[in-house]
Formats: structure tokens, C-alpha cells, sequence
């Protein structure tokens, strides 16, 4: 028998919807992960980019466990000597919405340019509003807790 292997002009692609509201971070950053890379998919292939568009609304609202929203720091370093910033993730998300969101699903994709290429097809939004009216989302249901 012989093993698939996807082709990357052979993918197709869809657009699923997911509202951010409520849930839980890791756990939404993890779904989030696993359709970017197409391992809901049966014909996913670690080397090739077979996942799916997915659209996230409402961002702002997503809450994290515990005491997360006033001791998890997240680090950047600009480059210059002494340049290492640090914001918690309450303030990370006064500053802007969805880069909690983003920096967690990034840090679930691979670190090289096959997960860069996946990243590029997350649209992050921290409203109830979205431009993807026209690709006909797919509306994924919140998981059972």
C-alpha cells in the first residue's frame, strides 16, 4: 500500500468562523492550531500546507484560568542593548485585542516558513465584525466543557 502525500496545488481550502467569546485561551489557540495545519483534515502531510482559512471574532473577549490575566508576562525584545520589554496579558490586551490570540496560536505553529505561510491564513478580529462575509464561513460551534 502506498502512503498519500498531499501536492499543495491539490488542497482545498475552506473558511471557518469561530467566535472567541468566553472560551478559554490554550484551548481555542489549540483548535485554532489544528485547522491552520490541516490535522482535521485525512489527508494532512506534515511537509505541505494543507490546512484551512480561519476567521476569529470577538478576541477581546477571550478569558484565561486562574491568575493568568495578572501574572502571565509576555516578553519582546527589541534588538538593542537593554531593549527586553515585558506587558501582562491584561495589559497586552488593552493595547490590542488579538495579540494574545495570535502570539498563542504562532507558538503552536512550526517555527520555520511552512508555519509562517500557515499563519498568514488566521484573521484575527476583536469585534463581532469581519470583511469574510463573501468566502461563506463555515460557523464552528463552541466545544463542550
Amino acid at each position: 500500500m502506498k502512503t498519500y502525500s498531499a501536492k499543495p496545488l491539490q488542497v482545498e481550502r475552506k473558511w471557518y468562523l469561530i467566535d472567541a467569546e468566553g472560551e478559554v485561551l490554550g484551548r481555542l489557540a489549540t483548535r485554532i492550531a489544528n485547522i491552520l495545519r490541516g490535522k482535521n483534515k485525512p489527508e494532512y502531510t506534515p511537509n505541505v500546507d494543507t490546512g484551512d482559512f480561519v476567521v476569529v471574532i470577538n478576541a477581546e473577549k477571550v478569558v484565561v484560568s486562574g491568575k493568568k490575566e495578572t501574572d502571565k508576562i509576555y516578553l519582546h525584545h527589541t534588538g538593542y542593548p537593554g531593549g527586553l520589554k515585558s506587558a501582562s496579558f491584561k495589559e497586552l490586551m488593552e493595547k490590542d485585542g488579538t495579540l494574545a490570540l495570535t502570539k498563542a496560536v504562532k507558538g503552536m505553529l512550526p517555527h520555520n516558513t511552512l508555519g509562517a505561510e500557515q499563519l498568514t491564513k488566521l484573521k484575527v478580529y476583536a469585534g463581532p465584525e469581519h470583511p469574510h462575509a463573501a468566502q461563506k464561513p463555515i460557523v464552528l460551534e463552541k466545544e463542550a466543557k
